[in-house]
């Protein structure tokens, strides 16, 4: 492959080339490549430099950087889908090479299905679980191993046996979360209730998206912008016939995070995924494809532990919302008003009305049919109303967007968006309230679809359970079960 033309076809091989981070700058180079094509870079940057690291401590930056660049990769290696896999700065062990497979497979299951593409059994990261890596043994390329990690090039063998997995030490990092943030209220409510059980914490969001800066500026709390900018040739590669398609961004934000709680010495990374996140979209003939997988407790798992393991051993990373359903962080956003005139759960507002729109909500996509469905039992009608600017229920051009969410004549939307039960479950309970039961979409469904039903299967408060699948910390947890229960 040349410079002058992309031919996904004929790419045999994508290569992890090196990756390196300047602590005086904050800035992360994650290098890759097609064959011996040109080198594309991508940029993160982190704010705070320049960053004093005692040698521990840069070691973990160091581990944290190399999964990032692994986990970020899956934007470039999308792009060709090709059979070889080449790390050519550093190795990794069996361990890591299974959790990249589970990303890589998983999270682009959605891509995949899309794309008419079979992953399973063509992503092989290389494994060198008896060898030291190249870095420490002198084999590398070169550039990763002049980075200024803390002001100094790291050699050292402790480094090279934690990075085959001997587990990784404890760097006595202060009690702090840092808390991702989206916009939407899955998000705040997980803030609130850190702030409410005395939890210290920054919130953190990747990217220039003014409605995230908002929001995360009218929570009052310190915030933390970080800056990624992706290889401008994936572009050009995407207008030459790139295979291109949904990718586990979460997944790349929270390998994003781990590296900036290191350098602001946070022991906690906390995202907002329910338990809801799990449950993807069932297509016929294929099964479960899930189009949040990286959102899901699977990824949560392994990756939690990958970090405990294998980068610092007392940095935390879990949802805080994995017991709840979406209809449960639904109920605990309407406790709190704060953030009616801030937030945003819609996607497309991002894309189609710019990065602050006047009307923070399309009213036509997935997300806001969801979250509009989802608060409605929880909310006052004139207060949602106030949100959204309309009545989405009221509208019969939506009876299809709702029929989706309800997996009536079809599967749920590959969006993030809760399960059909919960769809089904909120959907009946409005047909039974005076205020909404007279409302377009809400009287075709208990005219049409409510019949077909069991009533068994229809009930809210089940769905409003807490679920003892998570990894929240005991002390953190414990500080807040009753709040989420009640």
């Amino acid at each position: 492959m040349t410079d002058a033309a992309f031919d996904r076809d004929k790419v045999q091989c994508f290569r992890f080339v090196r990756c390196r981070f300047d602590a005086d700058t904050g800035i992360a180079h994650l290098v890759y490549a097609f064959d011996d094509g040109p080198e594309l870079v991508e940029i993160v940057s982190v704010p705070g430099a320049p960053f004093q690291l005692e040698p521990g401590r840069a070691e973990a930056v160091e581990r944290a950087l190399r999964l990032l660049h692994l986990v970020a990769g899956v934007s470039y290696y999308k792009a060709a889908v090709p059979p070889d896999i080449r790390i050519d700065g550093y190795s990794i062990d069996s361990g890591t090479a299974a959790l990249l497979r589970e990303v890589y497979v998983n999270g682009l299951g959605e891509f995949a299905y899309r794309n008419g593409l079979a992953l399973h059994g063509r992503i092989r990261f290389p494994v060198s679980d008896a060898l030291p890596s190249r870095l420490e043994s002198g084999e590398g390329s070169g550039a990763f191993a002049s980075t200024k990690v803390g002001g100094r090039d790291d050699s050292s063998p402790a480094s090279a046996s934690r990075e085959q997995g001997e587990g990784a030490p404890v760097l006595g990092l202060r009690r702090h979360a840092l808390t991702a943030i989206g916009g939407g209220k899955d998000s705040l409510v997980s803030i609130e209730a850190l702030r409410a059980a005395g939890i210290e914490q920054t919130v953190a969001w990747i990217g220039s998206s003014q409605l995230i800066r908002t929001c995360a500026e009218h929570t009052g709390l310190p915030t933390l912008a970080i800056g990624r900018q992706l290889a401008p040739q994936l572009f050009e590669f995407n207008r030459q016939g790139a295979w291109n398609g949904h990718i586990p961004v979460t997944a790349i934000n929270s390998a994003i995070l781990v590296l900036a709680a290191l350098l602001h010495d946070a022991d906690q990374v906390v995202f907002s995924n329910e338990h809801s996140a799990s449950y993807g979209s069932q297509i016929e003939g294929t099964g479960e494809v899930n189009h949040q997988w990286s959102k899901g407790w699977a990824f949560e798992k392994a990756f939690a532990r990958h970090v405990r393991g294998r980068v610092a051993a007392d940095l935390s990373y879990y949802s805080l919302l994995r017991p709840l359903s979406e209809l449960a962080v639904a109920r605990q956003f309407a406790k709190n008003d704060r953030y009616d005139a801030h937030f945003s759960s819609c996607n497309r507002n991002f894309h189609i009305l710019g990065q602050r729109p006047v009307n923070r909500w399309c009213g036509v996509c997935p997300k806001c049919h969801f979250v509009f469905l989802a608060l409605a039992p929880f909310l006052p009608k004139p207060r949602l109303m106030r949100i959204f600017g309309r009545n989405l229920l009221d509208d019969p051009a939506q009876v299809p967007g709702f029929d989706a969410l309800l997996e009536y004549q079809g599967h749920k939307p590959f969006e993030c968006v809760g399960e059909g039960r919960e769809s089904r479950a909120a959907m009946a309970a409005l047909s039974n309230r005076p205020e909404w039961r007279e409302d377009a979409v809400v009287r075709r469904f208990a005219r049409e679809i409510l019949p077909q039903l069991e009533e068994a299967g229809l009930a809210l408060a089940p769905l409003l359970e807490l679920d003892d699948r998570h990894g929240i910390p005991p002390e953190v947890w414990n500080r807040l079960h009753a709040r989420f229960a009640a």
